[in-house]
């Protein structure tokens, strides 16, 4: 059993880490923290949790855990691990955006993998420090990389996504106010979203001589988790070409499938999946990407590059049935 240690434990993220930690075959939650419910139980904040554990947040660490989750805000990791230290054989996974891009992944000796395992299973096992990815930008990274991969981006990439109001976090704001988001429909950061630096660097490191643009629209739903994307750009082979390239590029993902029918979001929310689906019109190829924000957006994926990093499955304590009615 390899003992886990949580930093920033009363979010969506950090909670639903902890339900599947609680369920996984090799890990032992060895601390919560949370400086903001220290002494109070798990369960008074994460209330799906009652009756699966009595573990308490507590406002230490534990600096000899085999693996430490950062679940904390954008830029708070950086200053985190700057307060504390950890013995050399912790492996960290950052959920955050501190250390995904090349320009930022090293900090004090410590050089960040960046954690999209369809695109760097081999780095990841040998990794021992990762930056999972944006919600956004593994729901978007997986509907083009085999475009990528094969150079076949020669056209500007046009996105649109919906994602629920779990993807803005647990902190109450305007726009994730129920009478606001209730019967609602919004876009926000239109073509600046943060995660589309990641989405670059990935196309640019696959395509070097990518020159267009990725135009993305993100757009806030009225439902609590999932991300629904469409993504189109020109594509010159024909349908069932896009088809065989996908399955190809996707034979030995453990997550990730092709699928021949139209999607909807209750194929993926509690799982973590990532569903696609190809369809063409005249020139442009038009690819359907859903996935749970929380789950393969966030701390399933997390999870997943544990089990790559500590040479388990990598499917081990992922298997769930999705929410379908």
């Amino acid at each position: 059993m390899i003992q886990v240690g949580i930093i920033g434990g009363a979010g969506y993220t950090a909670g639903e880490l902890i339900r599947l930690l609680l369920h996984h075959p090799k890990t032992e939650i060895n601390f919560v923290y949370s400086t903001s419910n220290a002494g109070n139980k798990i369960y008074d904040v994460h209330q799906d949790l009652f009756g699966d554990t009595e573990l308490k947040f507590i406002d230490t660490v534990n600096p000899d855990v085999d693996v430490l989750f950062l679940c904390l805000g954008h830029g708070n990791s950086t200053q985190f691990l700057k307060e504390n230290t950890f013995s050399k054989n912790t492996k960290i996974i950052d959920l955050s955006n501190d250390f995904r891009l090349e320009s930022s992944s090293i900090i004090d000796g410590k050089a960040f993998v960046y954690g999209l395992p369809e695109l760097q299973k081999e780095a990841i096992k040998k990794a021992n420090y990762i930056a999972n990815p944006g919600c956004f930008a593994t729901a978007l990274q997986l509907a083009i990389l085999p475009l990528a991969a094969h150079k076949l981006l020669f056209d500007d990439i046009h996105i649109h996504a919906v994602t629920g109001a779990t993807g803005a976090g647990t902190a109450v704001s305007a726009t994730s106010h129920f009478p606001w988001r209730d019967n609602n429909f919004s876009h926000y950061k239109a073509f600046s979203h943060q995660h589309l630096d990641e989405i670059n660097q990935t196309v640019q490191n696959l395509q070097p001589n990518f020159s267009s643009e990725i135009n993305f629209i993100p757009n806030r739903g009225n439902f609590s988790r999932g991300i629904f994307a469409t993504i189109y750009t020109k594509f010159q082979g024909s349908i069932a070409e896009a088809k065989e390239l996908y399955q190809t590029f996707y034979k030995e993902a453990a997550f990730t499938f092709i699928s021949d029918n139209d999607l909807h979001l209750k194929q993926v929310v509690n799982t973590n999946k990532c569903l696609l689906h190809l369809s063409k019109k005249n020139d442009k190829l038009l690819i359907t990407s859903i996935i749970d924000n929380l789950l393969k957006g966030a701390s399933g994926q997390a999870i997943q590059n544990m089990n790559l990093m500590f040479g388990f499955e990598e499917t081990l304590g992922l298997h769930s049935k999705a929410n379908y009615f």
